[in-house]
C-alpha cells in the first residue's frame, strides 16, 4: 500500500486526502489544529463555489449541504457611481446553483470524516525539518498548507507572477440580518459592486456554524478609501466601520444593511497577499522532495471567487494522476508533470483573468460589461465564465476577439425576428 502524506487540512488538502482514502491508500494528513479547534476558530476565507467543482464533492460523496439553505440562483453586478443608485446594473442567473460553505464547517467535518474512516490524523505545526522526516517514510509528500514558512520552500515563478505587493487589502464579516434585495435576481444573489479607485464589494449568501448567514467583503484598493481596517481591535469595530463604508460608498443597498450584526466573534477577517505562482516542487534539506498544491502553488487574489474552486480542481487533477500512475515512483518528473497538468487545464487562464481583474478595467472589458446591461446573453456568458474561466479566452481577455464578439451580439439583435 503506498504511503502518501499530505500537510494542510484545508479545501484542497482533505479534498484529495479522502479521495486517495477511498482509493485504498494509506494517508497521513498533517492538520496545525484540530477538528474542535477549526470549527470553533475564526474564518478563513470566503469560499464560494461553482457546480463544475461542488461536481467533484458529490462525485465522492463528501458533499453534505445539498438541500440546506441558502440558494444562489442568480448573480447581479453594479457599477458605483456619485449618486444614490448605481451608475449601471445587470444581473444573470447561474445555470446550476453554487454553494458557500464556511471552512469552519466543512473542514471540522471533512478531518472528522477522515478520521473516522481509519484515516491518520497528526495534529503539529509542521516545519521544515518535519517534512524532511516524514518524506524519508512515504512515497509521496504534498504540501497544501497555503500560507507559512513551508509555502516559502516553493520558489515563486516569477514569469508566471507579475505582482510583488498585494494588490487588495480584504476585509471580511459574516452576518446576519443581511436583507436581500426583492428587486434583485433572486432572494440570495451574488451580488458584486464595482467601485471605482477605490474596490469592490462582494455579498454572498453562506452557511455558517450557526446555519445561514450572508459574507460581505470590500476589496479595497491599498491605501484608497477602503483600506481603513489596519487599526480595527475587535470584531465589532471592524463591523461598524464596515458599515460606515456601505453607508458612504454603497448607498444603494441601504435598506439591506441596516440590522447586520455579526454571526460569532469570529466573524471577520482582514489582511492582503501578492498573488503569486510558485514552482511545483520543492527540495528539501536531506535531498527528498516534497509537491506543492493549491494555495502553496497558485495563490490568486478572491476578486474572482476562484479560492476555493481553484484548490478543488486541483484536488481533482491530482487524485487522478496519483491513481493513473499507479507503483511508478513519485518523482520529480511526475511532480513536475501533474501541476503542469493542472495549470494547463484550470491555472493558468484563471490566473490571468483574475489578474486582469486586479487593474483598472481596459476598454474593452468596460465595452463588455456596459453591453452587458442592454444585451442579457453578453452578462449570462460572463456570469457563467466563473464556472468555467477557460471560456474567456475565446471573447473576453483578447481585446480583438472582445470586439467581434460584441459586434456578433449587436448584429444578432438587430436583426429581425421571422
Amino acid at each position: 500500500m503506498r504511503r502518501i502524506l499530505i500537510v494542510g487540512a484545508g479545501q484542497a488538502g482533505l479534498h484529495l486526502a479522502l479521495g486517495l482514502q477511498q482509493h485504498g491508500y494509506d494517508v497521513t494528513v498533517v492538520s496545525a489544529r484540530t477538528a474542535g479547534e477549526i470549527e470553533h476558530g475564526n474564518v478563513m476565507s470566503t469560499q464560494f463555489q461553482f457546480d463544475s467543482t461542488l461536481r467533484y464533492e458529490r462525485d465522492l460523496g463528501i458533499f453534505f449541504w445539498d438541500g440546506q439553505p441558502p440558494h444562489t440562483p442568480g448573480t447581479r453586478f453594479m457599477l458605483g457611481g456619485d449618486g444614490p443608485a448605481p451608475a449601471l446594473e445587470w444581473s444573470a442567473p447561474l445555470k446550476k446553483p453554487g454553494a458557500d460553505i464556511d471552512q469552519r464547517v466543512k473542514m471540522s467535518r471533512w478531518l472528522r470524516l477522515f478520521e473516522e474512516r481509519g484515516g491518520n490524523v497528526v495534529i503539529r505545526a509542521a516545519t521544515v525539518s518535519d517534512l524532511d522526516r516524514w518524506a524519508a517514510d512515504h512515497d509521496l509528500v504534498v504540501v497544501a498548507a497555503g500560507k507559512g514558512p513551508l509555502a516559502e520552500l516553493f520558489e515563486r515563478d516569477a514569469a508566471r507572477s507579475p505582482y510583488t505587493r498585494p494588490q487588495r487589502m480584504l476585509s471580511v464579516v459574516y452576518v446576519n440580518g443581511f436583507q436581500p434585495d426583492p428587486a434583485g435576481p433572486g432572494d440570495h444573489s451574488v451580488d458584486f459592486h464595482l467601485l471605482p479607485g477605490r474596490g469592490e464589494l462582494i455579498v454572498m449568501p453562506a452557511i455558517t456554524t450557526s446555519g445561514p448567514c450572508h459574507i460581505l467583503f470590500f476589496e479595497a484598493i491599498p491605501g484608497g478609501a477602503l483600506d481603513v481596517f489596519g487599526d480595527v481591535s475587535s470584531p465589532q469595530e471592524h463591523l461598524d466601520r464596515f458599515v460606515e463604508l456601505l453607508e458612504r460608498h454603497v448607498p444603494w443597498v441601504c435598506e439591506q444593511y441596516g440590522k447586520l450584526e455579526l454571526t460569532d466573534a469570529g466573524g471577520t477577517l482582514r489582511g492582503g497577499f501578492a498573488p503569486t505562482v510558485r514552482r511545483p516542487v520543492a527540495t528539501l534539506p536531506s535531498g527528498g522532495r516534497a509537491l506543492g498544491m493549491g494555495d502553496v502553488v497558485v495563490a490568486n487574489d478572491p476578486i474572482t471567487a476562484q479560492g476555493a474552486n481553484m484548490a478543488a480542481r486541483s484536488a481533482a487533477v491530482y487524485l487522478d494522476a496519483i491513481i493513473e500512475h499507479g507503483d511508478r515512483p513519485f518523482d520529480g518528473t511526475f511532480m513536475e508533470g501533474v501541476f503542469e497538468t493542472f495549470w494547463v487545464r484550470h491555472g493558468r487562464v484563471t490566473t490571468e483573468w483574475s489578474n486582469m481583474a486586479l487593474a483598472p478595467p481596459p476598454p474593452h472589458v468596460q465595452e463588455i460589461l456596459g453591453a452587458a446591461s442592454r444585451f442579457p446573453a453578453i452578462g449570462d456568458r460572463y456570469i457563467a465564465g466563473f464556472d468555467d474561466p477557460n471560456d474567456f479566452t475565446e471573447w473576453f481577455l483578447d481585446p480583438d476577439k472582445a470586439a467581434a464578439y460584441l459586434a456578433e451580439v449587436a448584429g444578432a439583435a438587430a436583426r429581425p425576428v421571422r
